[in-house]
């Protein structure tokens, strides 16, 4: 896939993974960027996190990102502050962004582990600057860890702006910004402000409604950089950048670790959206739910269940529960075939639909189906 004007790219090997794959990347553009981040609502927070959140406060000029995978630099104390910042200041010296504080860093892998800036990082950035493609390709197989595939995709603006997206996360995904990590790269023209008014909003429908497995990263971020090359209507980036962030979250909750269904959950009718995003986050996170659809079981009493933890404004006798288009739930239980419903089951994607029958606030979901293979991939993590 081709990079939209404005920006390079690059990728390389540190060997920051046992896989030997490529695991270190950059993006950046000659000219400043604008540019607007979220972070994780995780307490703890990784070297890199915290200097994106100083980053936003400063309003200094940003000119790309360069990110390694392998290795989250997470609770590693002064040292690992040091390492990230180290990270910076070799990729602006590689790639002629003007100070260490115009990169901004970004890391994922093992928490706790000493990054090896100097030995491993430095040396791959330094050869990985005079590599300069625009081919996003190498940029979104590095920043991987256990995901079994890439996540990019491409959309056009309106008036000929292109904007990629890429992503990466399979595992500690759950919502509250941003369980995984995910970059935006559009070389259409918009305002820094605009960006950053309309991105907490993007990533609020898509990615914090993510849900894999109950667990949030303390590394996880999701940016996105305009090259202002081609002039662009801000409602059409605002559109833009929805279907991006969509189809990236739909994508990483299909590559869940161990997964073999995308379960999609489109709760309707609510109160309000807060309470529809909720309750369609506490259906997709629920591991009986999970379990469930990895059974082809249609238990849709779990699904009832999940909802009613979450909180929201609800009569029972108005709650319509439908899975794969079957009616399960109507204010009462609804007859249904059970082995018939279970065949329509066995999909790549189940989905599960919720009026809530009090508003006509709607949200949804996405996450997918608990099998032994998540198990199985967490346990070996480290050894």
């Amino acid at each position: 896939m081709k990079a939209p004007r404005g920006f390079h790219f690059t990728a390389g090997t540190a060997g920051l993974k046992a896989s030997g794959t490529q695991d270190v990347a950059m993006a950046w553009s000659d000219t400043p960027l604008a540019w607007a981040a979220t972070t994780t609502q995780n307490q703890l927070t990784a070297a890199c996190v915290q200097r994106t959140r100083t980053r936003v406060a400063s309003g200094d000029p940003v000119f790309g990102v360069v990110v390694n995978s392998g290795n989250a630099n997470c609770a590693t104390g002064p040292a690992g502050d040091a390492a990230d910042e180290r990270m910076a200041q070799a990729a602006a010296a590689a790639t002629a962004v003007p100070t260490a504080d115009g990169m901004l860093t970004a890391s994922t892998g093992v928490i706790g582990v000493p990054l090896p800036v100097e030995d491993l990082v430095v040396p791959t950035l330094q050869k990985c600057g005079r590599e300069a493609s625009d081919d996003v390709s190498g940029f979104a197989q590095a920043i991987l860890t256990t995901d079994l595939v890439t996540k990019t995709v491409e959309v056009t603006v309106p008036g000929g702006a292109r904007m990629v997206g890429i992503a990466k996360g399979s595992g500690m995904i759950h919502p509250n910004m941003a369980t995984m990590l995910a970059f935006v790269f559009t070389d259409a023209q918009v305002d820094q402000d605009d960006l950053r008014s309309i991105w907490p909003e993007t990533v609020a429908s898509t990615f914090n409604q993510v849900s894999v497995d109950g667990d949030m990263s303390p590394n996880d971020m999701a940016m996105v950089f305009a090259s202002g090359h081609v002039p662009a209507a801000l409602d059409d980036v605002k559109a833009a950048l929805g279907e991006v962030a969509e189809t990236l979250a739909k994508a990483i909750a299909a590559d869940g670790e161990g997964a073999a269904t995308r379960l999609d959950v489109h709760v309707t009718d609510a109160a309000s959206v807060p309470e529809a995003r909720a309750a369609a986050r506490a259906v997709a996170g629920s591991s009986l739910v999970k379990t469930a659809v990895h059974g082809r079981d249609p238990n849709w009493g779990r699904v009832l269940s999940a909802v009613g933890q979450s909180g929201l404004a609800w009569d029972t006798r108005r709650l319509k529960v439908a899975v794969q288009g079957v009616t399960v739930f109507d204010g009462q239980p609804v007859p249904f075939h059970g082995m018939e419903l279970a065949t329509k089951m066995d999909r790549p994607v189940v989905t599960i639909e919720v009026s809530i029958g009090v508003g006509d606030a709607d949200a949804w979901a996405w996450g997918c189906d608990l099998s032994e293979g998540y198990v199985r991939i967490n346990a070996d993590y480290t050894t």
